[in-house]
């Protein structure tokens, strides 16, 4: 039996506001205000929680060190940790923010992952993304690969691939821009692309207010990795006004599981297009498409984007029918609410919606969707995952007791600089790598 297991990104020591993220308008509106890393773990945690004590199978995936000195280093800035730091803050204070961003916890950026139903040697394969258009997150991978390798280390099961070269015709973002769609998750699928221009070709239609992060031609060198059948794929383009409106990811604009794609009508060019030619792919996995369009009539763009209404997961229920987990933003818009009560009192697939409060990453421009990574597991392979990155309501408590150990409940951009903060978050990391049985995975464990 195959089920899906979300695995959600752990905020790390030096959450902060920083308005790195060009195109994520909750991320450039709220820059350089106060944050609360220890409230901000404590509610993803919760959410975790949650998940566990519905019965879904949960995971977590730790987050990277930062501020991340050795690349500080690799710019050009010498002597010891204290005066990197120190001088890093002095002439170049945004470049400390951008190697000091906590954005590792959006895990829906760390990799695309294809379950072993659709891959051509039957083991999960994962593919880091390079994240090459925003340079706080294009220095992630090479840690994100060692973390991936550490919780999925069993060459029988797991497959890993590098990521792609990191320029800017194939920027690849992630799962956050991939959906896998199939009858059953333990039964083959399809996989659902969707890019925001073509790398190579710029006669085709492109975004002019905010840059396109994942390009076509980094979609599909993923799937021909991943041993995707070209019959059981479907590329997508988003719109382009979609993009200017704040919509950096597909996530932002669409979610879905199995059979069920909800979506915004405003999500793709082309919509009827992409509609049959995912009916078309899914035939060849003897099922169809179950569609549920948002007209903007009834939720603008804007209103998408403010409440992240479709970065929400969308989660089976056993009983039968599917769970929509919701930002608690998504009750304050009065459109957004509406549409969410009619939706469930009607015969959709989706009958239950469940709302959280993630204020600290919601405020830093990451939803639900945005905290976790999708990965579909038989039994075989689920017992081959490194135990401790799998949640129990024990480990979820040692990791609560730990992030009021070691996290700060304020933090603006000058503290960056503290040689304190940075021995505080190692010492942190060094203890977390323990609970969760991952070894010497950062750069200060391995000298």
């Amino acid at each position: 039996m195959s089920t899906e297991v979300n695995f959600d990104g752990l905020v790390g020591p030096t959450h902060h506001y920083g308005a790195l993220a060009e195109g994520n308008i909750a991320s450039q509106s709220h820059g350089l205000t106060a944050s609360n890393p220890r409230e901000a773990a404590l509610q993803g945690l919760a959410k975790m929680r949650a998940l566990v004590d519905m019965g879904y199978h949960q995971g977590i995936i730790a987050p990277q060190e930062r501020p991340h000195v050795a690349t500080l280093r690799r710019l050009g800035f010498t002597g010891t940790d204290a005066r990197v730091l120190e001088t890093a803050a002095q002439t170049a204070p945004a470049l400390l923010s951008q190697v000091s961003s906590s954005a590792s916890m959006w895990v829906a950026n760390a990799a695309t992952v294809t379950p072993g139903a659709d891959t051509m040697d039957g083991r999960v394969h994962f593919t880091p993304a390079n994240m090459a258009t925003s340079f706080h997150r294009s220095i992630e991978h090479p840690a994100t690969e060692r973390l991936l390798k550490a919780m999925f280390a069993d060459e029988d099961y797991f497959a890993h691939h590098p990521a792609l070269p990191a320029v800017a015709a194939l920027g690849d973002e992630g799962a956050a821009n991939h959906t896998r769609l199939c009858h059953t998750h333990g039964e083959p699928g399809i996989g659902f692309f969707v890019y925001g221009q073509y790398g190579l070709d710029r006669t085709r239609p492109a975004p002019r207010r905010y840059p396109a992060r994942q390009t076509r031609e980094a979609s599909q060198a993923i799937a021909r990795q991943h041993g995707i059948k070209e019959e059981r794929t479907v590329f997508a383009q988003q719109h382009p006004d979609a993009i200017d409106a704040g919509v950096f990811h597909n996530d932002v604009i669409a979610v879905g599981s199995r059979q069920t794609l909800f979506y915004h009508q405003q999500a793709f060019i082309d919509t009827d297009r992409v509609i049959d030619d995912l009916n078309r792919a899914m035939a060849q996995v003897g099922t169809s498409l179950v569609p549920i369009e948002v007209p903007t009539s009834a939720v603008s763009l804007e209103d998408a984007v403010a409440t992240y209404l479709f970065n929400s997961q969308l989660l089976d229920i056993p009983e039968g029918g599917q769970r929509l987990v919701v930002p608690s933003e998504c009750m304050e818009v009065p459109s957004v609410k509406t549409w969410l009560d009619n939706l469930v009192a009607s015969d959709s697939p989706i009958n239950d919606v469940r709302v959280f409060n993630l204020g600290q990453s919601m405020q830093n421009g990451g939803g639900p969707a945005c905290l976790r990574l999708r990965v579909v597991l038989n039994n075989l392979q689920r017992q081959a995952v490194t135990p401790g990155v799998m949640m129990t309501p024990d480990r979820l408590d040692q990791l609560e007791d730990w992030v009021r150990r070691h996290y700060r409940d304020h933090l603006v951009a000058a503290d960056l600089a503290d040689p304190a903060l940075l021995s505080e978050s190692r010492y942190a990391l060094d203890e977390l790598t323990g609970l969760l049985q991952l070894g010497n995975v950062y750069g200060f464990q391995r000298g």
